[in-house]
């Protein structure tokens, strides 16, 4: 393969392999190229570093941590020029892993061990980290056996978008010339968007149009609110989705907000008594309270069981791994593998789970329990671990959103009740709970994540194996960095709400809020809203029965309709486009499709560094909103119109984008 052809994904990288045909990465199988070197590890470990820090700080702080990968692929991009010999694709590959792997253990982090420092709990600095490290590492290990069913065996039928951002940045970068300049062209109009949407009070991000008198009649007489974010990250992550996938995930919020939001107001809007789990009546609540009180407890259900279904439908891959471990073992070797098909030895893997599990039971006996609850606290840490790895996998190939604040809300639901069964109630019941929710926590983020890795690293030619061996390098480095900051930041400020009396500055630390409050009422053994979860879990049989995409269609529902709606935006855009790139066909056809995907993946690029760059400027005490505003900000009708009439702009950027003469 000579240097140009090196350089240009195949035409079958997206798209769905034909009986008899196979996937050629651009780096082929027997090509050697500079990839575990010292440059790459040194400068992954030092992305990771920086990022961890500044992703917890701002994670705590606003609720929202920084997205790496993309941005740190970028940064590998132009790292490599500055070297007398330039990195390897493969060596930025490796780079982008160790990195990436700061903002999924942060997000496992701040998620669930803030609450311990709200509870009064405050953990001991080894047990912060060991949280976050152990997490990681079972998320890393559970997902390996999986690797060959969600990258090679789904190829083309799960579109990764933050993994088709990454290789088009990666590729781009390496190719230059006029793609290159698309790229760098979409992610700077994407980043400067996205930065002052979000940072700024220049127009709305968020639309509702409640100033049209038939919209504001529908929020107040049934509840029926649209949503929507108009961001530049968000538009690129519809257009990769695609149509199909990005109706079914609309649809989720489509039954969430217009179906079962309306019909919960209907039947209890007369009622003057709270009805649980909420805590006060349903005619008090507005469209959000009735979501957040009941509805997203039905997203919750259907998560979890459309989980329980994604894992029974790969117990046969989950069984091939098995049977290559008794192979190895039978035979004291491997069997035969291309470099682009090689994973860790499968004995590696469960020596390495063994490890773990070992070192968690050591880790929960500390809390000087029962055997029993020892064994129930490790049995319920392991399973969840590897159920929710195979959700975290499969939603962040469809969606690109990891449902952690779900899976994580429901660990800590049905640890709870167990253990209070078990008789392990009180301060130890709390803590031991809240140790549960971080590991698993952290496990589906980092597995997550590190999917888009392994898809990233398979569309370009990577070794899996050594992906898989860094990986626990940036889990051990982000669970350090991770877990010092948050322990020095717990001394500096208050999490949660302000205590009376202490005068330190408060960080909010919304999600680990909510994991304080849940672990407080259900180890106080307060009832269970059962019903909830099984309306969810119903939900994904019917959708199972259909032959539908019941994951897709329940993160649809658990996320706020805001998000899903401009999902829907891109999909029908790339519909488009994807339709003028076959009526033109021939050469000039693919490069229609070409240019609309790197257009959408510069979106994806530059909206994710315009998020860092807001979050970091939130991190500096003079940093006020209303910095930069515009006179009309306040006023809705024009600011939302402004903002809707711009968004509509990057739906024309990325079209006529698409269609425009190549030089």
């Amino acid at each position: 393969m000579n240097e140009a052809e090196a350089k240009i994904l195949p035409e079958n990288a997206y798209q769905q392999l034909k009986p008899g045909e196979s996937y050629s990465p651009i780096i082929s199988a027997e090509t050697q190229q500079p990839e575990l070197t010292l440059r790459s590890i040194v400068w992954g470990v030092v992305f990771c570093v920086l990022f961890s820090v500044a992703s917890a700080y701002s994670g705590l702080k606003v609720g929202q941590g920084m997205e790496a990968a993309i941005p740190i692929s970028i940064l590998a991009i132009g790292l490599a020029r500055m070297f007398k010999r330039r990195s390897s694709l493969l060596e930025n590959v490796i780079i982008t892993g160790i990195g990436a792997a700061s903002g999924s253990v942060v997000a496992g982090a701040i998620f669930t061990l803030p609450a311990l420092y709200i509870l009064h709990l405050d953990p001991h600095p080894v047990q912060t980290i060991f949280i976050c490290l152990a997490g990681g590492c079972l998320g890393v290990l559970f997902l390996i056996p999986l690797r060959r069913y969600f990258v090679r065996e789904m190829h083309g039928e799960l579109p990764f978008p933050e993994a088709t951002a990454i290789t088009e940045v990666l590729v781009t970068g390496e190719k230059g010339g006029s793609q290159a300049r698309l790229l760098i062209q979409a992610t700077l109009i994407a980043a400067a968007y996205d930065f002052f949407t979000t940072t700024f009070q220049v127009w709305k991000e968020y639309l509702d149009f409640q100033f049209v008198p038939v919209m504001r009649t529908l929020a107040d007489k049934g509840r029926m609110v649209f949503n929507f974010d108009a961001v530049s990250f968000i538009l690129g992550l519809g257009y990769v989705m695609g149509l199909r996938s990005s109706l079914i995930f609309c649809a989720g919020g489509v039954l969430s907000n217009f179906v079962l939001v309306p019909l919960i107001w209907f039947i209890g809007s007369h009622i003057d008594i709270a009805v649980y789990p909420a805590a006060i009546p349903i005619s008090k609540m507005t469209a959000v309270g009735i979501y957040s009180n009941y509805v997203r407890f039905i997203g919750v259900g259907a998560i979890a069981t459309a989980g329980i279904v994604g894992v029974i439908k790969s117990l046969r891959v989950i069984a091939g791994s098995f049977g290559i471990a008794l192979r190895v073992f039978r035979h004291g070797e491997s069997p035969h593998t291309e470099r682009t098909d090689r994973d860790l030895p499968i004995l590696s893997i469960l020596f390495g789970v063994v490890l773990g599990a070992i070192a968690v039971a050591i880790f929960f006996g500390r809390f000087q329990v029962s055997w029993t609850i020892l064994l129930v606290g490790l049995v319920l840490t392991l399973v969840f671990s590897f159920f929710f790895t195979s959700v975290a996998a499969n939603a962040i190939a469809t969606t690109a959103n990891n449902p952690a604040s779900g899976m994580t809300m429901l660990t800590v639901i049905v640890s709870s009740v167990i253990l209070f069964k078990f008789g392990l109630s009180g301060t130890t019941g709390m803590f031991f709970v809240m140790a549960i929710a971080g590991m698993v926590c952290t496990a589906l983020c980092v597995s997550g994540q590190f999917i888009t890795d392994l898809k990233a690293g398979y569309w370009l030619g990577s070794t899996p194996s050594a992906q898989e061996k860094i990986k626990f390098l940036g889990v051990i480095t982000a669970a350090i960095a991770a877990g010092l900051t948050i322990i020095l930041l717990a001394q500096t400020f208050q999490f949660g709400e302000a205590v009376p009396g202490n005068t330190r500055q408060v960080l909010a630390a919304p999600q680990a809020s909510i994991m304080k409050a849940l672990v407080v009422g259900f180890m106080s053994h307060q009832p269970i809203a059962y019903l909830l979860f099984g309306v969810g879990a119903m939900v994904t049989l019917v959708l199972e029965m259909l032959g539908k995409s019941s994951l897709v269609f329940a993160l649809g529902m658990y996320l706020p309709l805001g998000l899903t709606s401009p999902v829907l935006a891109g999909g029908f855009l790339s519909h488009l486009v994807n339709k003028r790139s076959e009526k033109t066909g021939g050469e000039r056809g693919k490069g229609i499709r070409e240019r609309g995907v790197i257009l959408a993946s510069g979106l994806m690029a530059g909206g994710a560094l315009g998020g860092v760059l807001g979050a970091a400027l939130r991190l500096f005490p003079s940093y006020r909103e209303d910095l930069i505003k515009t006179p009309f900000y306040s006023y809705d009708p024009i600011s939302q119109t402004v903002s809707a009439l711009l968004f509509v702009g990057l739906c024309l950027y990325v079209w006529l984008g698409s269609l425009k003469k190549e030089d």
